[in-house]
Order: structure tokens, then sequence, then C-alpha cells
């Protein structure tokens, strides 16, 4: 089986950055030259784009909860630019702070934040799933 045939199947099952595919590919032992002609072959075929894996990954994440800090961080680790992935993530139709009180609920429900320790640890939990520290002073306050 080629590079590309094999690049062709993991795409089937799932979007995957240029970066996955080759990584991958390489793990399977196939040559960089033919990881390579894949990969541009696949970009021509228009069977893989890293603003289309983006924007897939962007509404799994954002769904789980995650905020653009984090979601951005992640999809950089993929070898995603920020080009790619601006558009989707800053769009102006996601109300991010609706997904984190909705994530802030999810965890703590309704309770009251008493003393400066459980807010730190709030405050932390949200910073860590991604969301600025701004909306979640707003949220938390």
């Amino acid at each position: 089986m080629s590079a590309l045939e094999t690049a062709v199947r993991m795409l089937a099952r799932r979007e995957h950055s240029a970066f996955e595919l080759r990584r991958k590919l390489k793990q399977k032992d196939f040559a960089q030259d033919e990881i390579e002609q894949a990969i541009v072959q696949l970009k021509i075929q228009g069977l893989q784009s890293d603003s289309r894996y983006a924007e897939s990954y962007i509404n799994v994440r954002k769904d789980k909860g995650y905020g653009p800090q984090r979601i951005a961080l992640e999809l950089k680790e993929r070898g995603v630019s920020e080009s790619d992935y601006a558009p989707f993530l800053y769009a102006p139709e996601i109300d991010w702070s609706a997904i984190m009180r909705a994530e802030y609920k999810k965890k703590f429900g309704n309770t009251a934040c008493e003393d400066y320790q459980e807010k730190a640890k709030r405050i932390r939990y949200l910073q860590y799933r991604g969301f600025v520290l701004d909306i979640i002073r707003d949220l938390v306050e």
C-alpha cells in the first residue's frame, strides 16, 4: 500500500492536519519524499485541508467546553497555522462567554463562591480550559 492510499484511508475516518499525516505516515516507515508527494497530491485533490481540519477541530473542542486560548494552542501543536484557524476560532457567531458559563455551571453548579481559595480554584480551572481571564473574572465575581 502506498503513502497516498494510507493517507486517504486516514482521512476517510476523520480530518487530519498535514502535520499529523506526515507524523503518522513516517511512523509507518514511508520515505519522506513519498510522504511529501502524497500530501501535495491530497491538497491538490482537495482531500486534505488544514483550514477544514481546524474548523472541524474547533467545533469538537468548543462543544466539549474548551476556550479559544486552549484550542489555539492545541492547533499550533498539530501544525496548523493561525491563518488557517483564526477565521473559525474568532468567528463572531461563537459566544465564548456562554460556552464558559455552561462549563462553569456543569463543573460547579449554582453554588456561590465563599472564600478566596475556592474562587482561585475556579479561576484556575477556567484558565486551564482556555478561557480569557477578563471574562472569567466577570463570571466568578
